[in-house]
C-alpha cells in the first residue's frame, strides 16, 4: 500500500479545486485530479504535475458508474485514501428566488451539490478507513448557513444547506473511527461561478480547505469553517 498521503479532489480542473490540488501537491501529497471534462482535466493535470505527483481520472460526480470506476482505480492504484475534497459544485442561481424557483433546476443542483458528495463519501469509505488520518472536506458556502436562507439563489443555497447536513451526519457516524468530516466556506472567490468581481483569489479560497484537510486534532469534526475559524451552521 502507498505510504505517501493520497488525496482526491473533485472538480480539480479549474478554480478552487485546481488551487487546492496545487497546495496539496506542494505538501508532497499525491493528488487524484478529477473532472467531468477529460480534456480539461488532462490539461490541468499536466500543469499540476510540476508541483508533485498528480494523476488524472475522469469523474462525473452525478454518475454512480463513474464514481464506482474512480473508486476501483484508486483502490487498485493506491489501496487507500487519506483526503477526500468534495469541491465540484454548480449553479449560483441568482435569476430566481424561492417563490418562483424552477424545481427541476433545484433538483439538478441538489444532485451535484448535495447527493453527489453523499454518494462519493459512501463509495470511498472503505479506502478512507485504510488511512490512519482520514479527512473529508465538503466545500460549502455561507449561502448554506441557516441564517442565510433569505429566499435568494434557492437551488444553490438549499443544496449547500443540504451539504452541511451531509457533513454533520457523516461526522457523527464516523467520529468513533477518527475520520474527520467538515464543511468549509471558501468565501467569495473569482471563479467561473463567483465572477470576476469577487474579492478572493482561488488560492485564498483554497487555504482553509487545505488547512481543514490536514487537521490533527480529532475533536475538530462536524464543524463549519471560514478563514480557519468555526462559523455558525
Amino acid at each position: 500500500m502507498e505510504t505517501k498521503k493520497i488525496a482526491l479532489v473533485t472538480g480539480a480542473n479549474r478554480g478552487i479545486g485546481f488551487a487546492v490540488a496545487k497546495k496539496l501537491l506542494k505538501k508532497d501529497i499525491t493528488v487524484i485530479v478529477t473532472s467531468r471534462s477529460e480534456k480539461d482535466g488532462q490539461q490541468a493535470t499536466e500543469k499540476l504535475s510540476q508541483f508533485g505527483k498528480a494523476v488524472y481520472y475522469q469523474l462525473d460526480v452525478t454518475d454512480e458508474k463513474s464514481i464506482a470506476a474512480c473508486y476501483a482505480f484508486a483502490k487498485a492504484e493506491f489501496g487507500k485514501l487519506d483526503i477526500l475534497i468534495n469541491n465540484a459544485g454548480i449553479n449560483y442561481d441568482t435569476h430566481q428566488n424561492i417563490e418562483n424557483a424552477d424545481l427541476d433546476e433545484v433538483l439538478t443542483t441538489f444532485k451535484t451539490n448535495t447527493l453527489a458528495p453523499l454518494k462519493i463519501i459512501q463509495t470511498f469509505l472503505p479506502l478512507l478507513r485504510n488511512s490512519d488520518k482520514a479527512r473529508i472536506v465538503n466545500v460549502s458556502s455561507g449561502s448554506g448557513a441557516l441564517a442565510s436562507q433569505d429566499g435568494t439563489t434557492p437551488g444553490y443555497s438549499l443544496s449547500k444547506l443540504g451539504l452541511n447536513g451531509v457533513t454533520l451526519a457523516f461526522s457523527n457516524q464516523l467520529k468513533g473511527e477518527g475520520i474527520l468530516v467538515n464543511s468549509v466556506c471558501p468565501g467569495w472567490v473569482r471563479t467561473d461561478m463567483g465572477g470576476s468581481n469577487a474579492d478572493r483569489s482561488p488560492e485564498k479560497g483554497a487555504e482553509t480547505i487545505v488547512w481543514t484537510a490536514l487537521l490533527e486534532d480529532k475533536s475538530m469534526t462536524g464543524k463549519f469553517f471560514r478563514d480557519r475559524k468555526e462559523i455558525d451552521w
